[in-house]
Formats: C-alpha cells, sequence, structure tokens
C-alpha cells in the first residue's frame, strides 16, 4: 500500500528540468527555448513533439476519473480550504499553466510554453522571459507581463499557500522590461544553478480575474466561482464537493504547441467524488469510472477481478518508472513531547515489523524504505564518502554534539526482522533505549520515570484501509507498555489537521523530484516547521539540517547536489523522524480497455502525466 502525497510537494517536484543553453557573449546571456541544470537538451529549437506522445492522437470522448474526499474552492494557490481535483496538482493542471513545463523523458528539462524564450543572464542573478504572443486565457485575453508580475507577487504574499513564499524565497521579483514585445525579467538574491528552472514553474494566473474577484482571504464572492486559466479545459459544470466537470476550450491556444501535441485528448473530463478507496473500487467495477491508481496491495493483488475483467471491457497493469521514490513513513510530530527525543522515536521504529508487513498483508509487493530519496542515485549507502564527510566535519566543528554519532560510523540500515533478526530482540532493544531515555513499564504500562505520564498518543489517518496495517504495528507497541489508538477521519478534516500540525503520527510521503531544489526548505527547514501548511509535518527544526538544505540548493555541480543530498539523507536518517514504510519502482493502474496509449513510455512520471497522452 502506498499513499499520495497530500502536500505542494508535486508542484515543486515538477521544477526540476535541464535544456539547451546558447553562450552569446561574455556580458550578455543564455538563451533558450529550454532552461536546464547541465546545459544539454533533448529536444532542438523548433522540435515538434516529445517522443512520448502521439501526435495524430484522436481528439474526444468523455473521460471520467474519481477523487477522494470533497472539495470547497476553486482556488488551489491558497492555504484554507481544499480545491477541486484538476485544477492544479499531481493530478495534472487543466486550468492553469506555467512560463515553462517539464519533459518525462529527461530528468531535469522544461521547455517554454507561455514563454517562448528564456534568457539566464551571465551572473545567474536574474531570467529575462519572453512571452508567447499567441499565449491566451480561457476568456480571450491574451496573457501579458502584467499577469506574470501579478502572478509572482501574489504567490509571494501572506495571501497564497505558504509554502510557495518558501518556495521563492530567493527571487525577489519581477521588473517588466518591454511591455509591447513581452519581456519580463526575475531578479534573484544571489546565484543558484536552478532558480531560473524555479522561476520557469511559475503557474501564470489572470491579474483581471482575481483583481475582480479576489485572491484567498480578500476573496470576494462565490470560492466555486471557476477560475480563468490558460489551459487546455475550462470548467464546465461544478457540484460542490460530490463532483466537477471540465470541457476542452475549443479555442485552446496551444492545441498545435509542441510541449501540448499529442496530449490532453479528451473532450470532457469528469471527476467524481468518493468516500475512500475501498468504496471507490467498487465503483469503478461498476463502471462508474475510467481509471484509477491503485495504491493499496490487497486491491491489486485480490479485487481487481470479476466479469469486467474477464470480458476485456477492464484491465489492470504496471508500468515501470524511474522516478525519485523519497520516503513515506509513519512521521512524528516533534512538537509534541512526547516525540521530541531521538532515542525515543528510534525506539519505536523498532516496533515495525515490515517483512510481516509485506508478506501478509501486502503480498510482498513492495521494497523497504531505506532513504529519503528512495530509487535514486541520491540515496546514502554505505559510509560517507569524502565530499560528503567534507560537509559533515564542517558542520559537526560548528555545531558540536548536533549530528548524531551514528552519521559517521554506520550505513543507513532499517530494521529489520529476516533472520538472524526477530521481532522480539528488536522490541528489546526498544525496550532498552526507552528504559534510558527514563520510561519505565508499571503494571503493563510504559510510564515516564515520576511515573505521572503515560505513553499514550494517536495515530491520525484518511483511509480505513490504513487500519489494518496500524493494528499489528500498534499491538507490538503494547508489548513495551504503550498505548497506541488510530482513528481513520474525513479527507478534508484531516488535510486541515495537517496543515495545523494537529496530530501525534501521520502517514505520510515525503515527495523528491528527480533534482532536489528549493522545495526542500518547504519540507525540512526550521522556518517551515512554524508555517502552517507546511510539508515539514516532523516540526524538523536543526542548524544541520538547515545548513545542508542549504548546501543542496546552492549546489553549483551535480557532484555538490549529490553530496549534499547524501548527506542530509544521513542526518535526516538518523534523527528518526519518520518510521520507514516502502515504496514501489513501478505504478499499478486499472482502466478501460477503450484507451490507446503511444508506442513509447515517458521515464519519469506520474499515472495522470501518463493519462493525458492517451486517447480514445
Amino acid at each position: 500500500m502506498q499513499i499520495m502525497c497530500l502536500s505542494k510537494n508535486f508542484f515543486f517536484a515538477f521544477v526540476l528540468c535541464s535544456a539547451f543553453l546558447v553562450h552569446l557573449s561574455p556580458n550578455s546571456v543564455y538563451a533558450a527555448h529550454g532552461v536546464s541544470l547541465d546545459g544539454s537538451l533533448k529536444y532542438p529549437a523548433g522540435f515538434d513533439h516529445f517522443d512520448y506522445v502521439e501526435p495524430q492522437a484522436n481528439k474526444g470522448g468523455l473521460l471520467t476519473l474519481h477523487a477522494i474526499g470533497s472539495f470547497d474552492k476553486m482556488n488551489p494557490f491558497t492555504l484554507k480550504g481544499t480545491e477541486a481535483f484538476g485544477l492544479f496538482g499531481i493530478e495534472q493542471s487543466l486550468i492553469f499553466e506555467t512560463l515553462a513545463v517539464g519533459s518525462l523523458d529527461e530528468p531535469f528539462a522544461a521547455y517554454g510554453l507561455i514563454a517562448k524564450d528564456i534568457e539566464l543572464a551571465a551572473d545567474k542573478k536574474s531570467v529575462l522571459f519572453t512571452l508567447n504572443e499567441k499565449a491566451r486565457f480561457s476568456d480571450g485575453s491574451p496573457v501579458t507581463v502584467e499577469d506574470v508580475k501579478f502572478s509572482l507577487d501574489t504567490l509571494k504574499s501572506d495571501l497564497a499557500h505558504p509554502s510557495y513564499q518558501i518556495y521563492y524565497q530567493d527571487i525577489i521579483g519581477a521588473e517588466i522590461e518591454d511591455k509591447a514585445q513581452g519581456k519580463i525579467r526575475f531578479l534573484f538574491s544571489r546565484p543558484n544553478r536552478e532558480l531560473h528552472i524555479i522561476a520557469s514553474a511559475l503557474p501564470v494566473l489572470s491579474k483581471k480575474f482575481y483583481t475582480e474577484h479576489g485572491f484567498g482571504a480578500d476573496s470576494k464572492g462565490d470560492p466555486m466561482l471557476p477560475p480563468v486559466g490558460s489551459g487546455p479545459y475550462i470548467v464546465k459544470e461544478v457540484n460542490p464537493g460530490k463532483s466537477i466537470t471540465y470541457e476542452r476550450n475549443p479555442e485552446y491556444w496551444a492545441t498545435d504547441h509542441p510541449t501540448r501535441k499529442g496530449t490532453f485528448n479528451y473532450k470532457t473530463i469528469t471527476v467524481k467524488y468518493f468516500k475512500d478507496q475501498i468504496v471507490s473500487l467498487e465503483a469503478f467495477k461498476a463502471g462508474e469510472f475510467d481509471f484509477m491508481w491503485v495504491n493499496i496491495a490487497k486491491q491489486w493483488q485480490r479485487d481487481l477481478d470479476g466479469r469486467p475483467f474477464d470480458q476485456g471491457k477492464l484491465v489492470k497493469q504496471t508500468f515501470p518508472h524511474k522516478n525519485n521514490q523519497g520516503m513515506q513513513g509513519f512521521v512524528f510530530n516533534t512538537r509534541k513531547e512526547l516525540f521530541n527525543n531521538p532515542k525515543v522515536r528510534q525506539a519505536l521504529g523498532l516496533a515495525f515489523d515490515f517483512e510481516w508487513t509485506n508478506n501478509a498483508l501486502f503480498f510482498n509487493q513492495y521494497t523497504r524504505a531505506n532513504s529519503y530519496f528512495s530509487n535514486s542515485d541520491l540515496a546514502a549507502t554505505g559510509l560517507p564518502g569524502e565530499a560528503e564527510l567534507k560537509l559533515l566535519n564542517l558542520l559537526k566543528e560548528k555545531y558540536p554534539g548536533a549530528i548524531p554519532p551514528e552519521v559517521f560510523k554506520s550505513p543507513i540500515t532499517p530494521p529489520t526482522t529476516t533472520p538472524p533478526n526477530t521481532l522480539r530482540g528488536n522490541l528489546r532493544q526498544a525496550q532498552k533505549l526507552l528504559t534510558q531515555q527514563g520510561w519505565k513499564v508499571k503494571d503493563g504500562v510504559l510510564v515516564s520515570a515520576d511515573g505521572k505520564q503515560r505513553f499514550e498518543f494517536e495515530i491520525l489517518l484518511v483511509s480505513p484501509s490504513f487500519e489494518r496495517v496500524m493494528a499489528p504495528y500498534v499491538k507490538n507497541l503494547e508489548k513495551l507498555g504503550i498505548k497506541a489508538s488510530y482513528r481513520t477521519i474525513d479527507a478534508a478534516l484531516y488535510t486541515d489537521r495537517l496543515k495545523n500540525f494537529d496530530f501525534d503520527m501521520t502517514v505520510t510521503v515525503f515527495g523528491q523530484s528527480q533534482s532536489p531544489g528549493n522545495e526542500q526548505r518547504d519540507k525540512w527547514s526550521s522556518t517551515a516547521a512554524s508555517h502552517n501548511g507546511s510539508s515539514n509535518l516532523a516540526g524538523i527544526q536543526s542548524p544541520v539540517v538547515d545548513s545542508l538544505v542549504d548546501s543542496l540548493i546552492y549546489a553549483e555541480t551535480q557532484e555538490e547536489l549529490t553530496a549534499a543530498c547524501k548527506a542530509l539523507d544521513r542526518v535526516l536518517w538518523y534523527g528518526y523522524y519518520v518510521v520507514p514504510n516502502w515504496y514501489l519502482a513501478y505504478h499499478r493502474l486499472t482502466f478501460a480497455s477503450k484507451f490507446k496509449q503511444p508506442k513509447q513510455l515517458p521515464v519519469y512520471y506520474n499515472p495522470y502525466e501518463l493519462l493525458y497522452t492517451w486517447w480514445f
């Protein structure tokens, strides 16, 4: 079983790409139709389409999808509330577009969309965008440099989700250089090899629309008012909290654009909302929607059967990928006094029996997460190398005692019950750690040294299917005298509680891109720990982590980036902020047989990015 990340990480993962850079003169700029980290581009200027699409794909038909929970707003860029599926996120934006879009078959590339030309200054402290004169919003108005400046200013303001403020921290602002020619320059506080890519991923909003109707806390009127965007679809119908229907814009400006050709091939997309994944599976088998990303192992192994599958109306298929899988785990809220001791957190991690869980519940489908950059070359392995040690030793001198000694002498190794190891042995080790930290068992209950505090906490869940995972974990904790309970709540309430860090423990995914960067501040930094709505659910506040995140962001070479990621990986791992779960190196998809697919798969993609290259 895997869960889907509910944070803004899906957006931030998009931006880490690569492009073709043309050097003009020593004092000029690097200019191109794309942007990159390594100076290379798979697709040259004037390319016709991406290799993983079918440019002649049929346009038409009704695609019906599903989502879990409900929604109460149409602005995906604010903190309060839950936006409708399809506006902007992991399910792909149908309404809003960015200055450039990523390629799914190269790890670090983005190609101009709303921006037709991107020029990185020679000192790398600014980037100049020239807008595509064909770009239009769905109301027919042109996309202008005023819209771009408004978008940056708004997303950096207190009106937007705080994750954007953290993400765009190093972009000082924007200056309009030539209104008539559509030129606007983004200014940077300091050189950063990926900042021009981050800038190119800015979603462009309609200044006219949001000035008239307000944005976030200053919104005027109906939060369900369909937004104006430049994307391939417009909102046709909204049934608040229950369904939303999008219709392909017949006047869509980028239909023949090389980054859009062969994509978004459906005339109409309707998203139906269901209570949970278990209910939605039965609805799928009954033909209520067409496509499902399966993240429950039991459903994949046992429940995708019956007449529709026997008749060939429904199929299930795995699709390999090379995505950086990040970290899924049971995350501790270290803001809680109970979990502010890393040795206590380590002890609770020893009570989770992954091997039993994978065998008994998951049919051995999963691989144990052994890194915060699982399934990638950025994962720390063995003992720290020379480049990692250089970073770590400097921080060890600067912050004495702040780096766990295991970082230097122990390879990252998850607890295991594979023989000769046993759960009994792990629980004995856990009990020893808890005793050393002042906890003792009295009448079968783990209590503090003074006997006044019981070790009790709640695990907050959003999917009832995860209860069967938690039940054996809770029983193992009982053997240590710990009273843990788990509770599944409504998706909207769950999202709100996570935004406000109102939980003891929960299950989450810290997603990663192929080239981590500025979004790491939102996941791990001390600043993000106190910002409601940030991805730093664990509440990490560590000067060492802050420094390593900066080293990662401001790395000038791939070697420096890799070393910073691996060093950060080790420090996070031995901070014991999560009980590591598992990952898959493929997507499990089930869908109606009426779909047609391109001959070539992308390489780095999520299921919805794949789906929007298909057609009927």
